[in-house]
């Protein structure tokens, strides 16, 4: 049974460690999130590093979008969903464009984008799907959930651009009137531009221009490569990160620490009062001497001296049974002779003081004082056949 419980409790640490091990070599989901942090496939950091590296002003920025960094010439908006762009930020974003800034926003593939302020402004909303197109691809190169769009109408940043590599998804669709394609399929559009004073609004489908899986393909760095050579461009990171909670409100303090000054006051009227602190009383503990009179008290009260003094009798038989090895089936005479023999204690002594044992039973009364006698003679006999005292004690 132990060698039982030893397999199963080796097995069961086997088993965790196991389990542990394959949960930390599982890789972590990638992520999603379209922000130049994140270096996996749907993410920006690839072209933010690009644009760094071949010495173009580019920043990521972690604030509002009223108030933008001096100089800055195009904010890029990458599908952020944590955080919605407020009215007030959509209205500074306004003033940023016709003062002869370019803004970029990255719409979401969600079904609801989480902007609905861009979206209101902009008149957004979803197109049809985009087909399936492999035109432009190199030789080998496969790209199995994207699409090829070509531009219509390559003006502004697109001025020189043939194609891009999207994702083949949903299209977008611009309702202001100044908007014009600029590139698409078919029926479908993947990136608008709209005038909007001295400045001008691309819109894309989607992320996939920014993606690190597909910036290489196709004209899609060139054409950030146009954008970053107009100056300073940012990337709204602050839209990424959820909003803090709001801080608790005074009023909640207020009525919290009323709550506490109202049950101090019920504990204080209904507590119990209890004086003033008395010193601590000393314990006293009893001797084994106390304990030893109580028991005999209660033994005279109880009266059971002649109920006792047969079960001295058979003690000592059943002693000098398993110390001398006296049968018990022998007489008390032939008891006598053998304890003699093998302990000692004249015969006559044993026998005077079984007889005493016996008058004592005969005797209409039995007082504590001859029961006491006669259990110290027994008890000196118990004593000589122990080996606690000497024969002649006996």
């Amino acid at each position: 049974m132990k060698n039982l419980r030893t397999f199963l409790l080796f097995g069961l640490l086997i088993t965790l460690a196991a389990a542990m091990g394959l949960a930390t070599r599982q890789a972590p989901p990638e992520s999603t999130l379209p922000s130049v942090e994140n270096p996996g496939p749907l993410g920006l950091r690839a072209l933010y590093l690009y644009l760094r590296e071949g010495g173009a002003s580019v920043e990521a920025h972690q604030e509002s979008l009223e108030a933008l960094p001096p100089g800055t010439r195009t904010v890029v908006i990458a599908a952020p969903r944590e955080r919605a762009v407020s009215s007030t930020e959509v209205e500074a974003l306004q003033r940023f464009v016709r003062a002869g800034g370019t803004l970029v926003f990255l719409t979401s593939r969600e079904k609801e984008s989480g902007q609905p302020a861009m979206d209101q402004w902009l008149e957004l909303e979803r197109g049809p799907f985009l087909p399936s197109s492999s035109k432009g691809l190199p030789p080998g190169d496969q790209d199995l959930g994207g699409t090829t769009v070509e531009f219509w109408l390559p003006a502004g940043a697109a001025r020189g651009l043939s194609s891009l590599r999207v994702a083949r998804d949903r299209g977008v669709t611009v309702g202001l009137a100044e908007a014009v394609p600029l590139a698409g399929l078919e029926n479908s559009v993947a990136l608008w531009r709209l005038g909007l004073g001295q400045g001008e609004v691309y819109v894309a489908a989607g992320p996939d221009l920014a993606e690190n899986r597909r910036l290489e393909l196709l004209d899609n760095l060139r054409f950030w490569d146009a954008l970053a050579a107009r100056g300073p461009m940012v990337f709204d990171e602050f839209h990424h990160v959820q909003a803090p909670p709001p801080p608790l409100s005074r009023g909640l303090w207020v009525f919290a620490l009323q709550c506490l000054a109202v049950g101090g006051l019920y504990v204080f009227a209904r507590g119990t009062r209890f004086g003033a602190p008395r010193p601590q009383l000393p314990e006293r503990h009893r001797s084994s001497l106390e304990y030893v009179q109580s028991l005999g008290w209660l033994a005279r009260r109880a009266k059971v001296e002649r109920e006792l003094l047969p079960e001295l009798a058979r003690h000592l038989r059943q002693l000098m049974h398993e110390r001398l090895g006296i049968p018990l089936a022998l007489s008390e005479e032939e008891a006598a002779r053998m304890l003699e023999q093998r302990c000692g204690i004249p015969a006559a002594h044993y026998l005077e003081a079984r007889e005493e044992l016996a008058r004592a039973l005969d005797a209409r009364t039995l007082s504590p004082k001859d029961y006491a006698r006669v259990a110290a003679r027994y008890a000196r006999l118990e004593a000589v056949i122990t080996g606690r005292a000497s024969s002649g004690t006996a």
